[in-house]
């Protein structure tokens, strides 16, 4: 039977190393013979090792060449804040950004959110869904929940939305502040690691908050994002 308790040994004293300091980016790592003498192991169980680090984002490799250290610091720097769009922020930042809107459909009746949206059961809510990319690389699902009753026209020019800030913008509502957030860990379902081109291993942070109109105090959004965990490090202001 194999035995993973050995596996994740490797793995842990490789992640000590690497963020104690002692492996540094691009670092060549030991081979797999190396390592699975060191840890008194079979090959198979260095072999697995890797591949775990691999996908958790650790470590990459070079065909034929052996496993490297991934460069971990060029993580994006993410304010938290729901007063100024995501899309702004990385266009500021210089990235390669842009963004794909996958869906606008309409929900069923979900008392926690229609809550939040400050709206009755007779309304109809849509979700507007907008992947992110940076360097051609999806890194974040932004789901945003909209009341047909502030935005009349959503169900027809939802899939045509690639800034929500924008489109709010277009409707008069120029300034904005987010509601109280609540920030969550999950790991991606298939339909998730899908999108955003991760394994299972690699955790999503969950962000949920809100944005409303300053000047009537309309709440204009509820709003779900899924950041890819090991793009970012987030700033909470």
């Amino acid at each position: 039977m194999y035995d993973m308790s050995n596996e994740m040994e490797i793995v842990d004293k490789i992640v000590y190393m690497i963020v104690s300091g002692k492996y540094i980016a691009h670092d060549k790592l030991p081979s797999e013979n190396t390592i699975a003498d060191q840890f008194k192991v079979p090959r198979i169980t260095a072999r697995k090792a890797y591949e775990r680090l691999e996908e958790l984002g650790y470590i990459y490799k070079k065909q034929g060449k052996g496993s490297y250290v991934k460069d971990r610091s060029k993580q994006i720097e993410l304010v938290l804040s729901g007063d100024v769009s995501f899309s702004q922020k990385m266009i500021e930042k210089g990235y390669d950004f842009h963004s794909e809107t996958i869906f606008c459909r309409e929900i069923k009746y979900n008392k926690r959110i229609y809550d939040y949206l400050e709206t009755d059961e007779g309304d109809r809510i849509f979700k507007v869904g907008r992947l992110r990319y940076i360097d051609q690389q999806p890194i974040a699902l932004h789901i945003s929940y909209v009341a047909k009753s502030v935005f009349t026209d959503i169900d027809t020019v939802g899939m045509d939305i690639t800034s929500m800030f924008k489109y709010y913008n277009s409707k008069g509502y120029t300034e904005f502040c987010s509601k109280p957030s609540i920030l969550s860990i999950s790991f991606p379902r298939e339909s998730q690691r899908k999108l955003l081109n991760c394994t299972y291993l690699i955790p999503l942070l969950v962000l949920e908050s809100g944005c409303t109109d300053k000047e009537t105090g309309t709440v204009l959004e509820y709003i779900k994002i899924l950041y890819r965990s090991d793009c970012f490090s987030y700033v909470i202001p």
